[in-house]
């Protein structure tokens, strides 16, 4: 019997365009600027964003360091662009990543599993599900609070029941967001969810429902709420290894809901040690340790072991990601 694949649940696909991948980036205001340049420096990478052979450098960097990493395969993530409730495309978002880019990757990368993205307001949205689906999508990945989607509109009931027919899982951010614009803040508390899951859609929370920022709301309780009433409601623990969302982690270890729970890291995302470890979750010992680790990926899966997620924590997407 072959042991279970380690995953990690959230990593996601960037790229400029200039290659032809279909991808955008437009960074725009000062606190984007800055932190997209934190970003690709936190990441090792040495092209700027603007280089012609971004695309194609980001996916070989990521791919090994997957390779090198505690986990065997990565969850990579599209990034559909932003609708109105009728389809009307908007002029709104920092980065795009097309599905067949997304496929494109993953073909040639085994280490990478694809999480389409579809915003269920388009009006061939049903078409790109039924299309990404026999193109072997293992789940789909939103910002409700960033793309604009109402997830209990009763024109998207349909997508969601298709969606649950074809064991396809929602992974939804959760939370509030700093490093792409916000749209709509409402999106962001997880009882957006309902609807989904009242049609079958089995959902990962990103995040674990937890604070950005100071002046953020944390939905940690209205997320055990929903999962005591729904078992198809799980959460990651994606970027919660950051200044304000590693606020979350003690609630989550103290949940008695450990095995809804499911590793992420959010790369590019910066990870740091000592967040953790001043909330008292990590010794200083394995706080230096962490911060040795070059390795992103590797360096957030470190400090979700020291903290004492188990091994179900990593294999556990394998029985809910979409069987092909």
């Amino acid at each position: 019997m072959h042991p279970a694949l380690r995953y990690d649940c959230h990593v996601h696909l960037v790229g400029n365009g200039q290659d032809g991948s279909g991808c955008w980036l437009r960074i725009e205001g000062l606190w984007l600027k800055v932190l997209s340049e934190v970003m690709r420096k936190a990441v090792g990478m040495p092209l700027p964003l603007t280089h012609k052979d971004f695309d194609v450098k980001y996916v070989e960097a990521l791919r090994e360091l997957v390779r090198g990493s505690y986990v065997d395969k990565a969850l990579l993530l599209a990034q559909d662009e932003v609708y109105d409730e009728d389809g009307k495309k908007l002029d709104f978002g920092s980065f795009h990543v097309p599905n067949d880019y997304l496929f494109k990757v993953c073909r040639e990368n085994p280490e990478f599993v694809p999480a389409i993205s579809i915003h269920p307001g388009r009006k061939d949205a049903l078409a790109e599900l039924e299309r990404c689906l026999a193109a072997g999508a293992r789940a789909l990945k939103l910002l409700p609070n960033c793309q604009n989607v109402d997830c209990s509109l009763p024109q998207y009931d349909e997508f969601w029941r298709r969606m649950a027919a074809a064991g396809l899982p929602f992974l939804c951010h959760t939370g509030g967001e700093m490093t792409v614009p916000v749209m709509n803040r409402s999106y962001q508390d997880p009882r957006i969810l309902r609807r989904p899951l009242e049609l079958g859609v089995k959902v990962i929370a990103a995040h674990s429902s937890g604070n950005s920022h100071f002046f953020d709301q944390n939905y940690f309780g209205e997320l055990i709420k929903l999962m005591d009433e729904f078992p198809a409601l799980y959460a990651d623990t994606s970027a919660l290894n950051s200044p304000i969302r590693s606020g979350v982690l003690k609630q989550v270890k103290e949940s008695g809901r450990l095995g809804r729970f499911l590793h992420g890291s959010d790369y590019p995302v910066p990870v740091g040690a000592r967040w953790v470890w001043l909330r008292g979750l990590i010794t200083f010992a394995q706080a230096s340790e962490a911060g040795r680790i070059p390795n992103l990926i590797e360096r957030d899966a470190f400090l979700k072991r020291a903290m004492g997620f188990d091994d179900g924590h990593f294999t556990r997407l394998g029985e809910i990601l979409r069987p092909v």
